[in-house]
C-alpha cells in the first residue's frame, strides 16, 4: 500500500497540474492561444534557464554520460525504425504519414511532462537527464524523421539538404542555446554571481507547474473519432514498445551505471509524445491524427508511468 501512495505521489501532482490546464480551458478561463503563449514562454525562457542551470553547477563529466545517450539512442533508433517498417512495409502508408506514426512511438514530451516526473521522482539530477535526452532528440530524432517526412515526392538525395537545414535550425533553438551556454559555463569554472543566479533560477523554477498546464489546455477540442486504428498503433508503440525498447537496450546492451539515469531513460520511454508533436505533422496534413494520438497517449501515459515505476520501486 505504502507502494501505491509513493507513486501517486510523484504521478498524481503531474496529471492534476495537467487536468488543471484541461479544465480551466474547457471553462474559458483561459484560451487555446493563451495555451500557446504560455508554451512559447516555457520553451523560449523556463526550460533554457531550466537547462541552463541544471548543466552550469555540474563538471563536464558529470553530464557527459556517454552510457545513457548511447542507451537512449539505441532504444529510440529501435523503435523509430520498426515504426517506419511497420507504417510503410506493412500498412502502405506514405514516407510523411509513416514518418509521423515513427514520431509518435519514438519522441517523448521530455521537457514538459517527463522534467516534472524525474524532478519528483529523484531530484536534481532530472536536469541532466533532461539536457541528454535533448540532445539526442534535437540532434538526431526529429531532425531524421523530418528528413524522411520532407523526402516524399523530393528529388534524389533531396533528403540531405532537408536534414541540413534542421540542424542549422538547431542554432537558434533557445533550449540547445541554454545547453550549450551551461556546458561553456561548467567548463569556464566561473562562479554565477548571486543576483544572476537566483534570475534565471526563477525563470527554471516556473517551467514544471506550467508545461503541464499547457498540456492540459492543449488538449481541449481535440477528438478522436474514426481514428481509432492509427491512434491505437500509434498508443502502444510510444508506451509499450518504446519502453520495452528502453528495457531491452539497458539490460542486454548498455548497461547505465547510475541508477538514477537508468531510470531516467526507463520513466522517458513510458512518456508521451513530445508536445509539438501536431504541429510538425500539420505540415503534412497529419495533424488531425497526431492530435488524437496526442491526447490519448497523454491520459494513458498516467497508468503506464504509475507502472513503470511500481515495477522499479519493486526492483529496489
Amino acid at each position: 500500500m505504502n507502494s501505491t501512495f509513493d507513486i501517486l505521489s510523484i504521478t498524481g501532482p503531474i496529471y492534476l497540474a495537467i487536468a488543471l490546464g484541461y479544465g480551466f480551458t474547457r471553462q474559458g478561463v483561459f484560451s487555446r492561444a493563451d495555451m500557446q503563449v504560455f508554451g512559447k514562454f516555457t520553451l523560449n525562457l523556463a526550460l533554457p534557464a531550466l537547462l541552463f542551470n541544471a548543466l552550469s553547477q555540474r563538471s563536464v563529466a558529470e553530464i557527459l554520460n556517454a552510457q545513457y545517450l548511447l542507451a537512449y539512442t539505441l532504444g529510440s533508433l529501435l523503435v523509430i525504425f520498426g515504426g517506419l517498417w511497420w507504417a510503410r512495409r506493412v500498412q502502405g502508408h506514405s514516407l510523411s504519414y509513416s514518418s509521423m506514426m515513427a514520431m509518435g512511438m519514438a519522441c517523448p514530451n521530455s521537457g514538459f511532462v517527463g522534467y516534472p516526473i524525474m524532478l519528483l521522482s529523484f531530484g536534481p539530477v532530472a536536469g541532466v537527464a533532461l539536457a541528454l535526452n535533448m540532445v539526442v532528440e534535437n540532434f538526431l530524432l526529429i531532425p531524421l524523421l523530418m528528413a524522411v517526412a520532407d523526402s516524399q515526392g523530393g528529388k534524389p538525395g533531396e533528403w540531405k539538404s532537408v536534414l541540413w537545414q534542421s540542424l542549422k535550425n538547431l542554432v537558434k533553438n533557445p533550449m540547445i542555446i541554454g545547453i550549450a551556454g551551461g556546458f561553456l559555463f561548467s567548463l569556464s569554472g566561473l562562479q554565477m554571481p548571486e543576483p544572476l543566479g537566483r534570475t534565471i533560477n526563477l525563470f527554471a523554477q516556473a517551467s514544471a507547474a506550467l508545461s503541464l498546464f499547457v498540456i492540459g489546455g492543449s488538449l481541449v477540442g481535440l477528438k478522436v473519432e474514426g481514428l481509432k486504428g492509427p491512434v491505437a498503433q500509434i498508443t502502444f508503440g510510444k508506451l509499450v514498445l518504446h519502453p520495452l525498447a528502453m528495457w531491452a537496450v539497458l539490460t542486454w546492451v548498455v548497461p547505465i551505471e547510475d541508477p538514477a539515469l537508468r531510470t531516467a531513460a526507463l520513466l522517458t520511454g513510458a512518456l508521451p509524445m513530445l508536445g509539438i508533436y501536431t504541429i510538425l505533422s500539420q505540415r503534412h496534413g497529419h495533424g488531425t491524427v497526431s492530435a488524437a494520438a496526442l491526447l490519448v497517449t497523454t491520459v494513458l501515459s498516467f497508468f503506464t508511468l504509475s507502472a513503470v515505476l511500481f515495477v522499479l520501486k519493486l526492483q529496489a
